[in-house]
């Protein structure tokens, strides 16, 4: 079945907006200060935008034997409600950095930064998340609703699941907003977040390569050359920042993971020092 036209678009114009208001009222209604509300709020939104991509990825991908030709509706209605989530997303991010000094330090008191200091550290830090969001907006969404012409299905649906990654990137964010970055549960996610990221994000182009190459009958190394060359472009610029996310995440679980340095036993006082 086909949805109307625009129908889709609609629905993730409402869905993601409201669910982020409806959760973070309900938060507020429990008396939870306004910065985690609107963080926690983000985050559960975050989470909920992956499973249902990384589902629907999944429902496209499976039922295309056909690597290029089957199609699924879902390929068509996904990317249009999805779409206004990284609109909506690029402010939600803003709003979390705004809060995040606040509740993360000692300032949770303190008034919050002005609108211009905010945005301003805000596009430092986070510059290349939201240029990650623009290029889905402008350039990724007009190519899957428009330019496939109902081809390579199967593709679309393998890159929807590279979401799989974010509920534990959110997960993360939320362990260490409530001090909670040295439990085992913070170890088991930063493990699985590794995983799945390397998966889902970076093991994922050399699988699409592999997968058209067997549809082709060419060997693996040889696709890159049997492919436009706009193709592998596109390909290389989608990849890059995820290597260079893949990088900070192994940082980060080698800080988590390195075992302690055992504390030093103190001096018997016939050793201490004059």
């Amino acid at each position: 079945p086909m949805a109307p036209p625009g129908s889709a678009l609609a629905a993730g114009l409402l869905f993601f907006p409201g669910l982020f208001l409806g959760a973070r009222a309900a938060l507020r209604s429990r008396r939870w200060p306004r910065p985690h509300a609107d963080i926690l709020a983000a985050r559960l939104v975050s989470s909920v935008q992956a499973v249902l991509a990384s589902t629907a990825g999944y429902i496209i991908s499976s039922s295309c034997r056909h690597v290029i030709d089957d199609q699924h509706w879902l390929a068509g209605a996904y990317p249009q409600f999805a779409v206004p989530y990284f609109v909506y997303d690029v402010y939600a991010m803003f709003l979390c950095h705004r809060h995040w000094g606040r509740v993360k330090g000692h300032e949770e008191g303190a008034p919050p930064p002005s609108l211009r200091a905010a945005a301003g550290s805000y596009l430092r830090k986070d510059l290349l998340m939201v240029l990650h969001h623009a290029a889905m907006v402008l350039v990724c969404f007009p190519v899957a609703t428009l330019w496939r012409q109902g081809k390579g299905d199967f593709f679309l649906g393998c890159l929807l699941m590279a979401e799989l990654s974010t509920p534990f990137v959110c997960l993360g964010k939320v362990l260490i907003l409530f001090k909670l970055q040295h439990t085992l549960l913070h170890k088991l996610n930063g493990a699985a977040l590794l995983v799945t990221f390397l998966l889902c994000r970076v093991l994922l182009f050399p699988y699409l390569y592999w997968t058209y190459g067997r549809h082709r009958g060419v060997p693996l190394l040889q696709v890159p050359g049997v492919l436009p060359q706009t193709y592998n472009v596109a390909a290389a610029a989608l990849l890059a920042p995820q290597l260079y996310w893949f990088s900070l995440i192994c940082r980060g679980a080698w800080r988590l993971f390195r075992a302690p340095r055992p504390p030093q036993p103190p001096l018997p006082p016939s050793h201490q020092p004059p």
